[in-house]
């Protein structure tokens, strides 16, 4: 199974911890790292990351994100038909980057995209083409299934 973490999911763990929701994403999200580490899932990235993560301030995150990208096992460049699904997704509110991280997601086949964004959650709760999820609700999932 293949799945793609947004930028915000990636820089969870660097999150202010004193908040129950903000630790509990971090675990879930961490434990979704061994499992990609352990083959268990796939990873997809995007230059929508690249851009995005070479723009961080804060050299200690930056460096541990872009480690990611050496485990993905997937990788997509700007096409037109990425453009596209972007300005259908900002039709319904979804903000261009996070629409471009969605897009390039979708153009990766990957099953689910991983975001503790409530801003993206709340506007793509049916989106048909992937499961738009946060990482608490996925480990859930995929305890479910297993």
């Amino acid at each position: 199974m293949k799945i793609y973490l947004d930028n915000c999911c990636f820089n969870r763990p660097f999150d202010d911890q004193s908040f129950l929701t903000v630790r509990l994403e971090t675990e879930a999200k961490l434990d979704i790292q061994e499992k990609i580490k352990a083959g268990r899932l796939s990873l997809g990235w995007s230059y929508i990351l690249d851009f995005e993560n070479n723009a961080n301030p804060f050299m200690e995150r930056k460096t541990e994100i872009q480690r990611w990208k050496k485990i993905a096992d997937s990788f997509v460049t700007e096409t037109d038909e990425i453009l596209l699904k972007m300005n259908e997704l900002t039709t319904i509110g979804v903000k261009p980057l996070d629409a471009l991280h969605i897009a390039c997601a979708v153009s990766l086949q990957c099953h689910y995209f991983l975001t503790v964004d409530k801003g993206i959650l709340k506007k793509t709760t049916e989106y048909p083409e992937i499961k738009i999820i946060n990482p608490i609700n996925f480990i859930i999932e995929w305890e479910a299934n297993q």
